[in-house]
């Protein structure tokens, strides 16, 4: 792997940082999981759309700008390092996306891309149920044959987005006599639709960065499934495997936070916890290269699969340790730390949420060490 960039890409690094130092706002947005700061997130998006920095490598016509993984590594080394604020439509854009590229149609593209790129449609992930967080296949949410469409029953659960958002993706059982990975279909529709109810979640902070949905008979039209009917679990695996592996989490959010860490160590006067701020920066900075490898491994045409749970488990527990580090440092300080007991306490969802390190790990060693389940 070449990590040395092209003219080309160090130019497009110059301009990304430029149009960033102009245009991210002085003053950070109120929390994208309150009613204002979800509005004022949004309209962030619409800036970077008017750029075409919403979704760099994504077609020109769906509102991108052709750009390769690399280039997309390079956006958010520099979106990060910026300082900018957090991205909201990060389900659809990060994750839904890559999916509807994989298996959606071209009217379901040219339908839904466009406007998930300007924020014009905000997607919330509805996977999780009562019964079924990390055992996604223990689902039971039903989707019946309607006439054209399906119609919907059943309650999702911890749902990101959703207490704000306009559309949600998630699975459904289509086939009422299959047991769980087989008879799913993946579901794509709008949350105002008759006979659903948003209940949002509050956090431990009283935002609402999750929601209950309860489906009630919800009408869906034929093309509201992606990927054909019944191959929801196969659809979904993509899915997953963007947000375990490369996409949701790049290395960028964490060697900005490595960089400020650093920043926190060099004022301290405890020499191991100096050391431990190294050890850090030192990891975040292998995350990047394998990160990058991944990205070159895709373009010549190879997948992540089950190996995007090994990246999944060290990005999730090296936020965790970066900020327990962090607290560290502060010492009495740390209360009064808002970005970083902020980031705490997200990090501490980390080995929780996109499937639990536990699950991570059983993955890993049946799929990718070919040990015995």
């Amino acid at each position: 792997m070449d990590l040395t960039f092209t003219p080309r890409q160090r130019a497009f690094r110059a301009e990304v940082r430029d149009w960033l130092a102009a245009h991210v706002p002085p003053d950070p947005p109120p929390s994208m999981d309150t009613a204002e700061g979800f509005a004022r997130h949004r309209e962030w998006e619409r800036t970077l759309a008017g750029a075409r920095l919403s979704a760099v490598s994504w077609p020109a016509e769906y509102g991108g700008r052709g750009a390769d993984l690399v280039d997309w590594l390079i956006f958010e080394e520099e979106y990060w390092a910026a300082g900018a604020p957090g991205r909201v439509s990060q389900n659809g854009i990060f994750l839904l996306a890559p999916t509807l590229m994989a298996y959606g149609t071209a009217e379901q593209k040219r339908r839904h891309l466009p406007r998930m790129a300007r924020a014009d449609d905000v997607w919330a992930q509805a996977w999780s149920e009562p019964e079924a967080g990390s055992d996604l296949a223990a689902l039971r949410a039903t989707a019946a044959p309607d006439g054209d469409g399906w119609r919907l029953n059943g309650q999702k659960t911890w749902s990101s987005r959703a207490a704000y958002a306009d559309w949600c993706f998630g699975l459904f059982r289509s086939d009422p006599g299959s047991e769980r990975h087989r008879g799913l279909t993946y579901f794509m529709l709008p949350l105002d639709s008759p006979g659903v109810t948003v209940r949002p979640i509050a956090q431990l902070d009283g935002e609402h960065g999750f929601a209950e949905i309860f489906f009630d008979g919800v009408h869906v039209p034929a093309d509201g499934v992606l990927g054909g009917v019944g191959q929801g679990w196969k659809v979904a695996m993509a899915t997953t495997s963007s947000e375990r592996g490369l996409t949701l989490r790049s290395p960028g959010r964490f060697m900005a936070t490595a960089d400020r860490l650093l920043d926190l160590a060099v004022a301290s006067d405890d020499q191991t916890l100096r050391d431990e701020a190294v050890r850090a920066w030192c990891d975040s900075d292998a995350y990047r290269a394998h990160t990058f490898q991944a990205a070159a491994r895709l373009a010549e045409g190879g997948e992540l699969g089950a190996a995007s749970s090994l990246m999944k488990v060290f990005w999730s527990e090296l936020d965790l340790r970066m900020h327990e580090l962090a607290l560290r440092l502060l010492g009495p300080r740390a209360p009064a730390a808002g970005r970083w007991l902020d980031g705490f306490l997200f990090a501490l969802a980390g080995p929780i949420y996109a499937g639990t390190n536990e699950i991570q790990r059983n993955i890993i060693a049946e799929r990718v060490l070919g040990l015995p389940s």
